[in-house]
């Protein structure tokens, strides 16, 4: 775990992009930003947020729930996989909904919406 912690920390010492498809095509994947926005949005940024992904308004709080969801039912019952429980129709429609807005964004970025595409 160890040298994999330090590989990682190499990387981003080295600026050396850590998304798959980033590293294959060079050019930021539907996600790319995600992280930097969910830390600007917790600092309280939130021109920086919307800056490196205007989504993360959204995914964050439900990533958030979905692991706080998970926390709460493995300290309950002792039993991991929780978010397992979250199935339906709902959550499929919902998934795909997001995805989709997701792969939107992308491509409007490449055409120069929501401030273009960001740094890899």
């Amino acid at each position: 775990m160890g040298l994999l912690a330090g590989l990682v920390g190499l990387a981003v010492a080295f600026s050396v992009p850590l998304c798959p498809f980033a590293l294959v095509t060079g050019q930021p994947c539907p996600g790319c930003g995600l992280t930097r926005a969910t830390l600007a949005l917790l600092r309280g940024d939130l021109a920086a947020s919307l800056h490196f992904h205007p989504l993360a308004m959204v995914i964050t709080p439900l990533v958030g729930g979905v692991v706080a969801y998970d926390v709460a039912v493995y300290l309950r019952s002792g039993k991991g996989a929780a978010s397992q429980t979250l199935q339906g129709r709902w959550v499929t429609v919902g998934a795909i909904v997001l995805g989709a807005l997701t792969f939107a964004v992308w491509v409007a970025r490449f055409f120069g919406w929501f401030g273009g595409p960001v740094p890899v």
